[in-house]
């Protein structure tokens, strides 16, 4: 059965899908981003609670690159030890929906949406419905595909992690970057006095956000001011453990996000943390973001009303992908990268 065939199964915007193949990103080995092609393969079918969406944008994130390169070598536990267990890429996702199962309820051939899924990186991707939400009209897909990764993260570190309320003072370490850009936003929209952290380059950009403070920390090390935070939020983990537990007021909580790349010294971080964070009041935890469907909504409310903007560093096609996980694994993005898979439909960028 090709996607998007008119059956019992499937609810289609029109008879018959107008094509059998796609171009879509594939690799067969952990690497850089060399490994990566751009290859004509089959649009996957459609099963019962899928939802097969035209892809018109997505981004990249960390998390992409460390897919890619197998590293640190922790990942390759879930991802496949010696090779990767999925050819594909691409976890956020905007995009107009082409085709559904029979069992979706919530969305419809024609809907605009966006969130996140797996294999973004191709004309066409399936998706389930937990993880799509609808797109605000005012939001274009380029932004509304760079949301979801990042977003998770800055919203499940701030609020699930570290119990942020309004009145704490937060501070937000990598405040330039994809999940920092994010954070920045969420925690004013929480009632937070924030302190942002990034280059000289970027000050003018946070202080855009809405940051309170901002420490340039070419010119400044944030954690010897001697200024105590109710969060800290750490998507660069470039301090040791004692000195980000020094950075908390009593009963503070620091969550860290990004970290060193060897395995070993991951494991012996979060170790350190864990065994810290027995003594007094003051925690430290990591975590990893999941997909969740209210929380998605709360993002699309917050894009449609402007309470948070995506930052778009730069775009780059498909047929570029490579570059753009290149670009990433730099670590110098300010704010999101972008992948234009297709052009918006006429009249309908956001």
């Amino acid at each position: 059965m090709k996607p998007g065939t008119t059956t019992t199964n499937i609810n289609s915007a029109a008879e018959s899908f107008p094509r059998s193949t796609m171009q879509a990103a594939r690799r067969d080995e952990y690497g850089t981003p060399e490994v990566l092609r751009v290859a004509e393969v089959p649009i996957p079918s459609v099963g019962e609670d899928e939802i097969l969406v035209q892809v018109i944008a997505s981004s990249v994130n960390p998390m992409e690159w460390h897919i890619l390169t197998g590293t640190p070598y922790l990942a390759r536990l879930q991802h496949g030890l010696r090779r990767p267990k999925r050819r594909n890429l691409g976890a956020d996702i905007a995009g107009i929906v082409v085709a559904v199962g029979s069992e979706v309820t919530e969305f419809a051939p024609g809907d605009e949406v966006f969130g996140e899924t797996w294999g973004a990186y191709a004309e066409y991707a399936l998706a389930k419905e937990k993880g799509l939400t609808h797109k605000p009209h005012n939001v274009s897909f380029a932004a509304a595909g760079s949301v979801a990764v990042a977003a998770f993260t800055a919203i499940q570190g701030l609020r699930d992690r570290a119990h942020t309320k309004g009145g704490h003072k937060v501070l937000i370490n990598g405040a330039s970057g994809g999940v920092g850009t994010f954070a920045v936003q969420i925690a004013k929209a929480m009632g937070t006095e924030v302190t942002a952290v990034c280059s000289t380059g970027n000050v003018e950009m946070a202080k855009s956000l809405g940051a309170d403070h901002v420490v340039d920390y070419t010119a400044e090390d944030f954690a010897r001011t001697g200024r105590k935070y109710d969060v800290v939020l750490d998507t660069v983990g470039n301090r040791s453990v004692l000195a980000s537990r020094r950075l908390l007021a009593p009963n503070g909580i620091y969550v860290g996000i990004g970290g060193p790349k060897k395995s070993l010294v991951l494991l012996g971080r979060m170790a350190t943390m864990a065994f810290v964070s027995l003594f007094g009041s003051r925690k430290l935890r990591s975590m990893l973001a999941r997909v969740d469907k209210d929380d998605l909504e709360a993002l699309s409310e917050m894009l449609a009303s402007g309470r948070v903007t995506p930052v778009i560093d730069r775009t780059y096609p498909l047929h570029d992908i490579a570059d753009a996980l290149r670009y990433q694994g730099e670590g110098h993005a300010q704010g999101k990268t972008v992948v234009a898979v297709a052009a918006a439909p006429h009249g309908k960028e956001g």
